[in-house]
């Protein structure tokens, strides 16, 4: 069974950094992608990284560039998105997110509220 665990969510104020982690199991891990989405309160889900299986590269959205980085360690499972600069806009829940035989797989996520 496909499992996406998110954690590392919490408070910080602007300026400050958070690193999110996503911990899989249940699939082969490490050759698919790993998305990382996020929902703010009576907004869409929207993409902010993605990660491709052994790269060391990610996409992300254009808010984020500069600012957040995606990484993976293929041995720990896990996928990490290191965040830096946060904004108040940044305050959402993050979710993990795989398309592993064609169906969508999402974490429970994890809360980050940037504010002072």
């Amino acid at each position: 069974q496909v499992s996406l665990v998110e954690s590392g969510g919490g408070w910080v104020q602007p300026g400050g950094s958070l690193t999110l982690s996503c911990l899989a199991s249940g699939f082969p891990y490490s050759i698919y992608y790993i998305n990382l989405y996020r929902q703010a309160t009576g907004k869409k889900r929207e993409p902010v990284a993605s990660i491709g299986s052994g790269s060391h590269s990610g996409v992300y959205v254009d808010s984020v560039k500069g600012r957040f980085t995606i990484s993976r360690d293929n041995t720990k499972n896990t996928v990490y998105l290191q965040m830096n600069s946060l904004k108040p806009e940044d305050t959402a829940v993050y979710y993990c997110h795989t398309d592993y035989g064609g169906a969508d797989h999402w974490g429970r996520g994890t809360l980050v509220t940037v504010s002072s």
